[in-house]
């Protein structure tokens, strides 16, 4: 019997060395941000690009870019465009919100205050998110117009899954909106999110904050509409990562909480569920996911 050859790859799907370039950089910044934010979360106040007074606030970044490292990572190992695709518009969404963030509240920044490191830490900061949006916009739009007809589904979403995804984006969605329209309309405390979120936060934190919410919940949709779990096993691993370590991050720092705070609840429900439907998307994927690029499919 004569060996299956491989397929020929699809130029249409081909991800392209602009893209990888995107991706390798932004491993890098968030292996920066990781070191800074979780490592070092009791000195983030002095160390940071902005104060940041709360320690939950800093690990929570810290752990977001944990997350964002991995789906780097991971997406650096695929061929094809198709399986990175929410990924990178994933990414692109978080940047380009934050860079808004960053504009709005550039007083904030350490840019001419505070020690050697956070000065450097906050120009690195105003840099990337006036250069890395665009980048991220020209990545997606030399990717999506080679892109052609989207590939047929090989396996399908189950209807329980699209529902919880449904449901669970949403909600982060509309935690982020809020949190992020709260930052813009103050620019010392925010007092109009401080009851809905189970920790104080200044309001660029809050908008940063809320950007990472509204790009997984962008990315929940993205997910749904795709309806393929063989284009998603880097999306399910980069979305349970995240409610993974939020939620060791509200174990590790819950004195900075309030135990009978029915936010807070709220919050570790949803984290739990994010892990649940996550892990149940990675194990619904691993039978083509996990199968070595450009191997045939039998």
């Amino acid at each position: 019997m004569e060996p299956v050859a491989p397929r020929t790859p699809d130029p249409a799907e081909e991800v392209r060395p602009g893209t990888r370039w995107l991706l390798t950089a932004f491993l890098a910044l968030t292996l920066l941000a990781v070191s800074e934010l979780l490592l070092l979360a009791d000195v983030a106040d002095r160390f940071w690009a902005w104060s940041i007074r709360t320690e939950a606030t800093a690990a929570f970044l810290g752990a977001a870019y944990t997350a964002g490292a991995v789906l780097s990572v991971l997406s650096l190992r695929q061929d094809r465009w198709s399986r990175i695709r929410v990924p990178v518009l994933t990414v692109t969404l978080f940047t380009v919100l934050t860079c808004a963030a960053t504009l709005v509240h550039t007083h904030r920044l350490h840019l001419l205050t505070g020690g050697p490191v956070a000065r450097a830490a906050a120009w690195v900061w105003l840099a990337v998110y006036l250069v890395v949006p665009a980048l991220c916009l020209a990545v997606v739009l030399g990717q999506e117009v080679r892109r052609g007809r989207r590939p047929p589904v090989r396996l399908p979403m189950p209807a329980r899954l699209t529902a919880l995804l449904l449901v669970e984006g949403a909600l982060l969605a509309a935690a982020g909106a809020v949190l992020f329209a709260g930052g813009l309309t103050v620019h010392h405390h925010v007092e109009t999110v401080t009851s809905f979120w189970p920790w104080e936060i200044t309001p660029l934190s809050s908008q940063v904050i809320g950007a990472w919410l509204l790009a997984l919940g962008f990315a929940a949709a993205l997910s749904v509409r795709e309806r393929d779990l063989d284009r998603l096993g880097v999306a399910a691993v980069t979305y349970t990562v995240f409610g993974a370590l939020e939620l060791v991050v509200v174990l590790w720092y819950r004195r900075d909480v309030e135990a009978d705070d029915p936010w807070l609840w709220a919050w570790v429900a949803l984290l739990v569920a994010v892990v649940g439907t996550g892990a149940a998307g990675i194990r619904a994927a691993r039978p083509t996911w996990s199968r070595r690029p450009g191997a045939p499919v039998r």
